[in-house]
């Protein structure tokens, strides 16, 4: 009789090592892509004013894909802009003004459609990371939400706020809904593939296809 496969163990340190690597990889790419998308297709001086284009708050405040800057800008009188409260890491970093030839206080409309590309390339990045990492077709799904839940919790709490933007909403549920699609569907290929063996026999022996066939 052919023995039964050994039932698979909860390792839950193997799963906490996983989603660990997910989300460290996940950043890393951000980090590569983010700068010089920025630095090219970005309006300068704004995004020098908010800390240029290697600023953490580029990847984790939701604000800047979403078009709305943490810092609140208000054309005065003169030569100057008054700013209103700048939030950095959920705390209240200061308040003050700008010139205006420096910069005109407009928001860049550009920016936010860079760091929303970057992050759909970063997720096509995440389905070699699920492939590679998870393998397992029917955990695709659960790494997938929980790199998108861990991202929300962090970015909630470096804007001091809830994502309320329906465009990062939607940047999300497109780059999930492609790592679930491509990463599952080639994770399942995989296994068909790898279940399947060819046997040559010589002449006079039994072909047994797929080992279903054994003797007792």
């Amino acid at each position: 009789m052919a023995k039964s496969a050994a039932p698979q163990t909860w390792d839950p340190i193997l799963i906490i090592s996983q989603i660990v690597s997910m989300q460290t990889l996940h950043y890393i790419t951000l980090a590569l892509l983010v700068p010089p998308m920025l630095t090219i297709f970005a309006e300068k001086n704004s995004l020098d004013y908010e800390g240029g284009a290697s600023n953490v708050g580029m990847v984790m405040d939701w604000r800047q894909m979403a078009g709305k800057p943490p810092a609140r800008y208000l054309l005065g009188e003169g030569p100057w802009h008054s700013i209103g409260a700048v939030w950095s890491g959920g705390k209240q970093v200061g308040s003050e003004t700008v010139q205006k030839d420096f910069w005109d206080g407009r928001i860049d409309p550009i920016r936010g459609w860079v760091i929303a590309a970057c992050w759909i390339l970063a997720s096509g990045a995440d389905i070699y990371f699920l492939y590679t990492l998870i393998r397992k077709p029917r955990l695709i799904l659960d790494f997938s939400l929980t790199l998108l839940f861990n991202h929300l919790v962090l970015t909630t709490y470096y804007a001091n706020s809830l994502p309320t933007s329906w465009f990062f909403w939607a940047v999300m549920l497109a780059s999930t809904c492609l790592m679930v699609v491509v990463a599952e569907q080639l994770c399942v290929k995989r296994e068909m593939t790898e279940g399947l063996t060819v046997v040559t026999a010589d002449d006079g022996d039994e072909i047994e296809m797929g080992g279903l066939l054994r003797r007792d």
